[in-house]
């Protein structure tokens, strides 16, 4: 269980968020959807331990594996080498394959496109033993056909190996196809909360996504 009370954040003089409050399950895929800007990024870094805050957060999830925004490749390693930095009795040939990159092992970052990149940075996320993993907008700079096959994969790996998921995105589509729950942020609140994900989900996000915008 993942438990945060009274979370305050401020950059400057502005106001992420101010007292929230919530708790995050074990086991499940957890989305958090929003808007640029509203702090879906800073509450992964909160929960990672990567910033300062105000408030208590209890994780009793551990150890924990990152996929950040930025892809944070080693530019003078090459794919392999990248994988084994971090994990160094991975299954190369069998993590890549996942991900559709089984021919990159020996590429340098610096001739990957920014999805290949986007991709390696998932293998080696979610290859990691790690028992709970947060995401940032893992899925960005990917063509519409491979970022479904992905999701797909991701939540297959996720659950098999018995994962927490954390997962911030700004993608109502992609929200609902990955999570079992789905929380809504707004200005530094959770605004909806979705636990059954339905067919009529992603109409009832888009809908109440305009609404609050405007």
């Amino acid at each position: 269980m993942i438990t945060i009370k009274n979370l305050t954040k401020k950059y400057d003089n502005k106001i992420v968020f101010n007292n929230l409050n919530l708790d995050i399950e074990e086991n499940k895929i957890t989305v958090i959807l929003g808007e640029s800007g509203v702090g879906k990024t800073t509450l992964l870094n909160v929960i990672a331990g990567l910033t300062d805050y105000d408030g208590e957060v209890r994780c009793e999830i551990k150890p924990i594996s990152y996929i950040f925004r930025e892809d944070r490749l080693i530019p003078n390693l090459t794919v392999e080498e990248n994988l084994k930095l971090v994990i160094p009795d991975v299954d190369v040939d069998a993590e890549l394959e996942k991900v559709g990159l089984q021919d990159e092992a020996k590429s340098y970052p610096k001739t990957l496109s920014a999805g290949m990149s986007r991709r390696v940075s998932i293998a080696r996320g979610i290859a990691f033993p790690s028992k709970l993993v947060l995401m940032d907008e893992p899925l960005i700079n990917l063509d519409l056909a491979l970022k479904f096959d992905l999701i797909s994969k991701v939540k297959e790996d996720v659950k098999e190996k018995g994962k927490t998921a954390i997962i911030v995105t700004h993608d109502v589509k992609e929200a609902v196809l990955l999570a079992d729950r789905i929380l809504v942020l707004n200005k530094g609140e959770i605004v909806k909360e979705i636990n059954n994900i339905s067919e009529n989900t992603e109409q009832e996000l888009f809908e109440f996504m305009i609404n609050i915008n405007k």
